[in-house]
């Protein structure tokens, strides 16, 4: 099963179970108050959807400023729930632009009581430009593509409850005010439910980067630590989880991928050819695998950046570049993969003596391994956030995929059957 199926079926799944019904539409108070988009505040024109717009948030994600935002959320979702929640839209319909009916009626009382769609605009039976506008400013706030649209993992994501909602944001609120105290004058954060990486300066965002993060059975760590050293043009030394995970059973199945991949087996030092190991036992977990530099091939890309942790991670460029296009980005062994990792690199090393960007593009086009320690280590925060707010009024909301929330499937489809049938005696 490739990555993009596993994404349907995992989202469909992961929201579906929170899928029943909750009341009708609510009023607009909710609506005006809070919506929601992936990093950014929507500025909506609503007589044509193609003249919406995104004005991104440059408020840190652990700042005192989100903390207070989060809370307003959770006021404002609060309210919702007590008004009876909000409608489900049926699933299994590809709604898309020009569709009519009772379906599209259904469709815009969802968006309106969460703030995605003016009541007013268009006329209430239409797909039109309105409704797409719509459509897109919810995929953004929930972390999925921006197609405008309806289909089935966006239908998921507007059948979870409020209330389930409100239960996940009050959550992480207790995160953030746990994080947000004092993260430093520059720091960088690894938000790994959204496969996002944020640098901060005076806090302020200084720059945003779609990262790939650690797989459902391969998790990133949540951890703090420090940015010591940015490697150019490095060799990958294969863990021994990747050998006896990944290396065996390729071999088993090509004998030709080490060679292909231009990855070499090291013997107390000695390189040795693949056809001496015994690719149908353990043996070669006992070996160094190495795989020589190179971007077009070397899986950390141009880049590998240190930070120094009990779980052996780090972060690195890659030559698949085409995942940072994907709303699920849940695809390494622990370790992230960043987007535009030389401006991420400039960052880290802005305060280096020798190092700018002419530099960093100098060494690595150099093709050569060179080492760049930073002058003073970067704090770096690895969080779990699946929910939050920005002073702009808009509240996000991304999977709980590694299931630390406590409302995972199960959690979910209880929460909606005592929804649907009133509180247990």
């Amino acid at each position: 099963m490739n990555e993009k199926t596993f994404s349907m079926k995992r989202r469909a799944f992961l929201f579906g179970a929170a899928s029943a019904a909750t009341g009708l539409a609510i009023g607009p108070a909710f609506a005006q108050k809070f919506a929601f988009d992936d990093q950014s505040e929507w500025t909506q024109s609503y007589d044509s959807g193609t003249n919406s717009r995104l004005a991104r948030s440059s408020t840190p994600l652990l700042s005192q400023e989100t903390v207070a935002a989060t809370e307003q959320a959770i006021a404002s979702l609060r309210d919702a729930v007590a008004r009876g929640g909000w409608g489900t839209v049926q699933a299994g319909q590809r709604l898309r632009l020009g569709s009519k009916g009772p379906a599209v009626v259904a469709l815009r009382q969802r968006l309106a009581a969460s703030g995605d769609l003016q009541a007013s605009g268009g006329a209430q039976d239409v797909y039109d430009s309105y409704v797409e506008a719509g459509v897109k400013r919810f995929q953004q706030r929930h972390g999925l593509n921006a197609t405008g649209t309806l289909n089935n993992q966006t239908i998921a994501a507007m059948n979870v409850p409020a209330a389930t909602r409100l239960r996940q944001m009050e959550t992480n609120l207790v995160r953030l005010r746990s994080l947000s105290g004092n993260p430093g004058r520059r720091y960088a954060v690894v938000n790994i439910p959204a496969a996002l990486v944020e640098t901060v300066a005076d806090n302020h965002v200084v720059s945003r980067h779609a990262a790939g993060v650690g797989k459902i059975d391969r998790q990133s760590p949540i951890m703090n630590a420090k940015v010591t050293q940015v490697n150019f043009n490095p060799f990958w030394t294969v863990p021994a989880s990747i050998i006896r995970k990944d290396l065996i059973p390729k071999m088993r199945k090509d004998p030709n991928y080490l060679t292909d991949q231009k990855i070499r087996i090291y013997s107390n030092g000695v390189e040795i050819p693949p056809s001496q190991v015994n690719w149908n036992s353990t043996e070669a977990t006992r070996y160094m695998f190495r795989q020589d530099p190179g971007a077009d091939i070397n899986s950390m890309g141009f880049v590998r950046i240190n930070i120094p942790n009990p779980h052996g991670v780090y972060m690195h460029d890659t030559p698949a570049r085409g995942v940072f296009g994907d709303d699920f980005r849940f695809v390494s062994s622990g370790c992230v993969r960043l987007q535009n990792v030389r401006d991420y690199v400039a960052f880290l090393l802005q305060e280096t003596p020798g190092w700018n960007p002419q530099t960093i593009q100098a060494a690595i086009d150099s093709g050569e391994r060179i080492d760049a320690t930073l002058s003073t280590p970067l704090p770096i925060y690895w969080t779990y956030i699946t929910s939050w707010a920005t002073p702009e009024g808009v509240a996000q909301f991304r999977d709980d995929i590694y299931n630390r929330d406590g409302l995972g499937p199960a959690a979910a489809m209880a929460a909606a059957a005592a929804e649907e049938t009133g509180p247990a005696h």
